[in-house]
């Protein structure tokens, strides 16, 4: 009775592992984030999209460490409220919010961070997210909705190391 228990769960636990992460993690490398962002950066300056697994916690609630990725283009156009991907000090990138723009200089500074900000030139950024994409389901960086979740996260600044806590004990 247990080994045909075992056998009928078998497909069930297989696809439990495979969407939180588990299968095949031993054969997974990682590669450094200077070289990845790097090389997603050229490709972005060369017309192409980019798929940047997020590493790191500075962009909580709205990316989460190894479980979302973004896409990366050209940048257009930027504006306070995009998440771009920069060049801050050679060979080292951030994926991090605009906060403000003034002429070329651009401040940026993670939704997961409560005061730390890091500034830019607009010729060091290399592109722009488009999309969020989480486990399930793909997000628009234009969608209204989150669109209203950003504007208010960025309105609870002198909160955030509060709902951070909250949010790190929850997750």
């Amino acid at each position: 009775m247990a080994k045909i228990l075992r056998l009928l769960l078998t497909p069930v636990r297989c696809g439990y592992e495979r969407r939180n992460g588990r299968q095949g993690q031993e054969a997974r490398k990682e590669v450094p984030n200077r070289v990845l962002l790097g090389l997603a950066r050229d490709m972005v300056r060369e017309g192409h999209t980019a798929t940047i697994p997020v590493k790191g916690y500075s962009m909580r609630p709205f990316l989460e460490h190894q479980r979302d990725s973004v896409i990366v283009e050209a940048a257009t156009e930027l504006k306070v409220g995009d998440a771009v991907l920069a060049e801050i000090e050679p060979d080292w990138y951030v994926l991090h919010r605009i906060i403000a723009i003034e002429g070329d200089d651009i401040t940026l500074m993670g939704d997961g961070n409560i005061g730390c900000t890091e500034s830019c030139k607009r010729q060091d950024v290399a592109g722009v997210v488009t999309h969020y994409i989480r486990p399930r389901r793909t997000i628009l960086a234009t969608d209204p909705k989150l669109q209203r979740r950003i504007q208010l996260w960025r309105k609870l600044m002198p909160i955030r190391r509060y709902l951070l806590f909250v949010y790190k004990a929850i997750v």
